[in-house]
């Protein structure tokens, strides 16, 4: 088995990706800002399915933190062959309420660094002629709402491409668009929940196993659930000023990675 890189690997979709990988047999390399959860993250997944799990605390809205996750993956002695690029957060409030130098960190996580890592991760995989990249997307994506909707859709659009300029390769992409997830998500970004019915929520092992399922079968997008497929369907028929008027009472709570 190869070896998987995961941003935001503690928590949420990025820990049911480590644990499902791990289970598969792959070893690990996690990545997150903190070094006791990693810590614990390892341990756990080592012990409970005897895979070698490394850790690489980076902070994905700094240089130096996507410079770390770059070096690893550029590293051809410990070559990765699976990468999961699922750290990303949300803010509460509309735009103009949130102070521009936390748009910029959302950029910088969501559009930067997932540019700068799968661009370091593509050529050893196209030389081996295999890999596969996961890049943790939205169905925000397809809701025209702020900066993160926004970001969201570069990562689909960003992702759909480099996929099709790499086919024949072995190397496959796909870009994943969950929609509410229990996660630690909502809580970190001080977002309510109660509001939200429990038939909108998915399980982040179930968004992990459709993300997976799809990448094998070779697709370059993957919305789980067929609740939200019927979603993207809407969606990409509405005009886009209905679109944005359907948007706009749950963008805020479409924010589930």
């Amino acid at each position: 088995m190869t070896t998987a890189l995961i941003t935001g690997a503690t928590a949420g979709i990025g820990a049911a990706f480590a644990r499902r990988l791990a289970k598969d047999g792959h070893d690990l390399v996690l990545v997150a800002r903190s070094t006791e959860r990693l810590a614990a993250s390892a341990d756990e997944l080592g012990r409970a399915y005897g895979v070698q799990v490394e850790t690489l605390a980076a902070d994905l809205a700094t240089d130096a933190g996507i410079t770390a996750v770059e070096e690893r993956l550029r590293d051809g002695e410990r070559p990765v062959g699976i990468l999961v690029n699922n750290a990303g957060f949300g803010h509460k409030g509309a735009f103009l309420a949130v102070p521009l130098a936390e748009e910029l960190d959302m950029l910088k996580v969501h559009v930067e660094a997932i540019l700068r890592t799968t661009t370091a991760a593509l050529p050893g995989m196209r030389e081996r002629g295999f890999g596969g990249i996961v890049n943790v997307a939205s169905v925000a994506a397809f809701l025209p709402r702020g900066t993160y909707g926004a970001s969201k859709a570069w990562v689909v659009s960003f992702t759909q491409g480099i996929a099709r300029d790499l086919e024949g390769s072995g190397v496959r992409l796909l870009a994943l668009c969950p929609g509410f997830t229990r996660t630690e998500f909502h809580e970190r970004a001080g977002m309510g929940t109660s509001n939200i019915p429990s038939w909108t929520w998915l399980s982040a092992e179930r968004v992990v196993d459709d993300a997976l399922r799809d990448l094998a079968h070779g697709r370059s997008l993957s919305v789980p659930g067929k609740r939200y497929k019927a979603l993207l369907a809407v969606a990409r028929l509405l005009p886009a000023g209905k679109l944005g008027g359907v948007s706009s009472k749950a963008a805020r709570t479409y924010r589930t990675n």
